[in-house]
């Protein structure tokens, strides 16, 4: 994992089209061992959430390449690397895992990212029937320590439509994504034991995604 923090730090740098060409025989070696992070992390989630099987894990990576259309920020390239683990692939519209490998700032997140309308009204009525158990899940201690509260990046102002203002549980009604992260130092990363630490951080989550996933089913 350490080169493929080195790669990072340096497409950081230098996140053109010309440093790029010229180096991408270091990014295709980076690739190549997040591939390999990614099958044996594979192996780990399937000690717990058979529901993965299916997948090819060293296709579950993130292309490199920026969508920059629509985009202030014109740089070509990721300055990260990142998969999604969820049963019919990338985490599209369905609870996973999603890894994200970036100096300083990795990290492993879990749940739903910004449902559909049809999904996340089904998440919201979920959560208004059956609140102690959603309440439950986020307040374990083992679930706690690692994940203190879901994000709160993508979040309603006032109350859903359809929710009195005065629903005891209306701060989880308010969430348009439920999603919760855990961060990893560079030193986890380049560790021996990462991978074990991102599939044990993986099964502390799963039963927030048991949660959302027969929510939407």
């Amino acid at each position: 994992m350490e080169s493929i923090l080195k790669f990072l730090k340096s497409i950081t740098k230098n996140n053109n089209r010309e440093w790029f060409e010229k180096n991408k025989p270091k990014y295709l070696a980076a690739k190549l061992h997040f591939e390999d992070f990614l099958e044996s992390l594979h192996k780990e989630l399937l000690t717990f959430d058979d529901g993965l099987a299916g997948l090819n894990p060293r296709k579950q990576g993130f292309r490199i390449y920026r969508d920059v259309r629509f985009s202030k920020d014109k740089r070509p390239y990721k300055v990260n690397m990142g998969a999604g683990f969820s049963a019919h692939g990338k985490m599209d519209q369905e609870p996973g895992y999603y890894i994200h490998i970036e100096p300083g700032k990795s990290f492993v997140a879990g749940g739903i990212y910004m449902p559909d309308a049809e999904r996340l009204s089904k998440i919201r009525q979920e959560i208004d029937y059956n609140a102690g158990n959603f309440v439950k899940i986020l307040k374990d201690k083992k679930f706690k320590k690692l994940f203190p509260a879901l994000d709160d990046f993508d979040k309603l102002k006032t109350a859903p439509k359809g929710y009195p203002k005065d629903h005891p549980h209306l701060d989880l009604l308010k969430n348009k994504s439920f999603v919760v992260s855990h961060r990893f130092t560079d030193a986890d990363v380049t560790s021996k034991s990462f991978v074990k630490k991102v599939a044990n951080t993986c099964k502390t989550l799963k039963p927030l995604n048991d949660f959302l996933g027969e929510a939407i089913a």
